[in-house]
C-alpha cells in the first residue's frame, strides 16, 4: 500500500517536471522568437535610417544647387544691367565681392589637377583647378605660354581709348584680351592647354581700371595667399564660371570662387565684362568704339598676329637689331646689346600688365612708346625685372 502511494506521488512528480521542462522550452523558444523579432526590427530601423540619410543628403544637395543657380541668375541680371549701361560696377574697378564661395565639382580633382569645360553651345564654361604653391612659384617672373583664342573670338579687335572714371586715366590699346579663366600666374603652363580656359574679355575685365581690378583682383587674392604662406602644403580650390545672356557668344561677366583648404580664403567675386563709354554687341563682338590709328606704326603691319591683347607677341621681331619709334627719330630707336633690346632715350617697353621696362629680350611682346605717354596711359615702371625684361 505504501509502495503504491509512493509510485503515484513519483508519477505526479514526473508529470510536474515534464510540464516544467515544456514550460522552459516554450520560454526559450519564445525568447528566441522575441530576439529574432528585435534583430529584424533593428535591421529595419538601420535600413530606414540609411534611406532617410541618403534622402536628406539629396535634399540638401538639391537645395544647394537651386540656391546657387538662383544666386547666379541674380548676378547675371545685374551684369546685364551694368554691361548695357557701360558701367564699371559698384567698385568702379570692374569687380565686386559677392560673399562666400559657392564652388562645386571638386570631388574628383586632386591637388595640382584642373578641368576646363564648354557648354552645350560650345562656349567656354566652368574652369576648375586645385592650385598649389609650387605651381605659383614655378610660374613667377614670366609668362608660361601664348594665350589661345577662345570660342567666337571677334574677327576685329580695334585699338581704342578707354577712360577710367576710377583713376581719371585713359588706356590706349586693344579693346579685347584673350582672358584667362584661371590665370598663368596660378596654373602656369597648364593654363594654356585648352581654349575653354579663355574668354573674350574687355581690357578692363581683364585687369580693371587700375591693373588690380577685374580678373586680376581674383588672381591677386590667390597670389597674396601664396605670398603670405610660402611653401605651404595647403591648396586653393579656384573656379571661374562665365555668365552669358541667352545664346550670346561673349560673356557678360564671370563669377570666381576661391577657397583655401585651411579656410583662410573663402570668397566669391563677380567680374564685369564691360567698358566705360563703349557699347558692345555681345553676340558679334562689334562695338561703337572709335579705333585709334597709327598708335604703333612700327608693328602695324603685324597687327593681325600681335592682337593678342592679353600678351602681344610676335616672334618675327626677335632678330631685328633696330626698331624705330613712332616718329622715326633716330634718337628714339632701339639698340641691341647681346640678347637685350634697349629702348632709346625717353622711350620704354610697356607690357600687357601695364608695367614698363628699359630693356627686353622679346620687343615684339611689348608696346614701344615714350615714357611720358606710358605714364599718361596708366603704366608704371616695373619694380623688378626677370630673365626677359629689365626696369
Amino acid at each position: 500500500m505504501k509502495f503504491k502511494k509512493l509510485t503515484t506521488i513519483g508519477a505526479a512528480l514526473l508529470v510536474t517536471l515534464s510540464l516544467a521542462a515544456c514550460g522552459n522550452n516554450n520560454d526559450k523558444k519564445s525568447s528566441q522568437e522575441s530576439a529574432t523579432k528585435v534583430t529584424a526590427t533593428s535591421n529595419n530601423e538601420s535600413s530606414t535610417h540609411k534611406s532617410s540619410s541618403k534622402s536628406h543628403h539629396k535634399q540638401v544637395a538639391s537645395h544647394t544647387y537651386h540656391a546657387v543657380k538662383q544666386r547666379n541668375n541674380t548676378i547675371l541680371k545685374k551684369m546685364i544691367y551694368d554691361t548695357n549701361h557701360e558701367s564699371a560696377g559698384p567698385t568702379g574697378n570692374y569687380y565686386y565681392v559677392i560673399g562666400k564661395a559657392k564652388d562645386s565639382g571638386f570631388a574628383d580633382l586632386k591637388r595640382g589637377e584642373y578641368h576646363f569645360t564648354s557648354d552645350s553651345q560650345g562656349r567656354s564654361s566652368t574652369a576648375r583647378a586645385v592650385l598649389t604653391y609650387s605651381e605659383y612659384q614655378s610660374s613667377k617672373g614670366s609668362r608660361q605660354g601664348d594665350p589661345l583664342a577662345p570660342p567666337s573670338w571677334p574677327s576685329d579687335n580695334p585699338e581704342v581709348a578707354i577712360h577710367y572714371s576710377l583713376t581719371g586715366r585713359t588706356y590706349h590699346g586693344y579693346l579685347y584680351n584673350r582672358s584667362h579663366s584661371i590665370g598663368d600666374s596660378l596654373l602656369g603652363t597648364k593654363s594654356y592647354t585648352s581654349q575653354y580656359n579663355f574668354t573674350t574679355g574687355t581690357r578692363p575685365q581683364n585687369v580693371g581700371a587700375n591693373q588690380g581690378g577685374g580678373m586680376r583682383y581674383a588672381e591677386e587674392t590667390a597670389e597674396n595667399y601664396w605670398e603670405n604662406n610660402p611653401g605651404t602644403s595647403s591648396t586653393i580650390e579656384y573656379e571661374t564660371l562665365p555668365l552669358y545672356k541667352g545664346t550670346e557668344t561673349i560673356p557678360r561677366g564671370s563669377i570666381v570662387n576661391i577657397k583655401s583648404s585651411d579656410g583662410a580664403i573663402n570668397t566669391s567675386i563677380a567680374v564685369i565684362n564691360s567698358v566705360e563709354g563703349i557699347k558692345i554687341n555681345y553676340d558679334t563682338g562689334s562695338s561703337n568704339a572709335k579705333p585709334i590709328t597709327h598708335m604703333r606704326p612700327q608693328m602695324h603691319h603685324h597687327k593681325s598676329s600681335t592682337s593678342y591683347g592679353y600678351g602681344n607677341r610676335d616672334t618675327r621681331h626677335k632678330n631685328q637689331s633696330t626698331r624705330h619709334s613712332p616718329n622715326n627719330q633716330t634718337g628714339h630707336s632701339t639698340t641691341k646689346q647681346g640678347q637685350w633690346t634697349v629702348a632709346g632715350a625717353g622711350m620704354v617697353f610697356v607690357s600687357d600688365s601695364n608695367k614698363f621696362y628699359s630693356e627686353v629680350t622679346n620687343p615684339g611682346n611689348y608696346q614701344y612708346m615714350s615714357e611720358s605717354k606710358a605714364q599718361t596711359s596708366g603704366a608704371t615702371r616695373a619694380a623688378r625685372g626677370n630673365q626677359y625684361a629689365r626696369p
